[in-house]
């Protein structure tokens, strides 16, 4: 019994790490049956949503519910997790030794200092804009404007945990910004200054995993993502609004 309590702890976990960390819904469950049954847990049950995540052994006669309250994208994690998987089904880790693995996995902090993140922000801008046909002169003020908004939604989100709020914010920065360098003559073209600026902000892994979850079959999931990354969109385009419009 207390082996079976530990190989759902074990399975939760490493879905708790996978979900919060921008894997798909139906890859999360999969891992988590796929660990299970290596354990040698004939039948289980899971069924994962973006904010939360149930998990039911029958012989145990309980099941467990882990909320998610808090996304962000950390690919290295889902592929550390995936690699403890792999193990597991090949029978080279017992369940007390993943339990660990998983616990350094979860509480490793391996995110970019904020200058790195700037820096790619602020480079990515540049290059998005000469990719949708910018001018080279555009290519500075792409970068300055695309950095101080991913600044911008940095600084809020540690203010306001609401993402809508740092996504407005951020590309209401963007497009004062973008604004003044071509109304003071350092920049020419405004849409694609814009346009390339706002591109760090886009949810592409969102959307993503929306459409791939929405063809899995995870239609309560894939709905839900799609909606959070319209919400994402409505804020990029509504911060965008209220500076054209004034």
């Amino acid at each position: 019994m207390q082996n079976s309590k530990l190989i759902m702890e074990v399975c939760l976990l490493a879905g708790k790490i996978m979900l919060k960390n921008g894997a798909e819904t139906y890859r999360v469950e999969d891992t988590m049956m796929r660990m299970a049954k290596a354990f040698g847990v004939a039948h289980c049950e899971s069924f994962v949503t973006p904010t939360g995540i149930i998990f039911s052994i029958p012989e145990l006669e309980q099941t467990k519910l882990v909320r998610i309250p808090e996304r962000t994208t950390d690919l290295h994690k889902v592929v550390v997790v995936n690699e403890i998987s792999r193990k597991i089904s090949s029978g080279h880790i017992s369940v007390e030794e993943a339990f660990k693995q998983l616990k350094v996995a979860d509480e490793r902090n391996d995110h970019y200092p904020t200058w790195i993140q700037v820096t790619a922000a602020s480079l990515s801008s540049g290059c998005f804009l000469i990719m949708f046909q910018g001018l080279w002169v555009d290519f500075l003020p792409a970068m300055l404007a695309g950095g101080l908004g991913f600044l911008t939604l940095l600084w809020i989100h540690s203010l306001i945990k609401i993402k809508f709020f740092a996504e407005f914010f951020a590309s209401f920065v963007i497009g004062i910004v973008a604004y003044s360098l071509v109304y003071f003559h350092f920049g020419t073209d405004l849409d694609k200054i814009i346009i390339g600026s706002v591109m760090p902000l886009v949810p592409g892994l969102l959307i993503t995993n929306a459409v791939r979850d929405l063809m899995a079959g995870h239609l309560v999931a894939g709905l839900s993502k799609g909606a959070e990354a319209c919400l994402t969109a409505f804020a990029i385009g509504a911060g965008i609004a209220v500076v054209l419009s004034i």
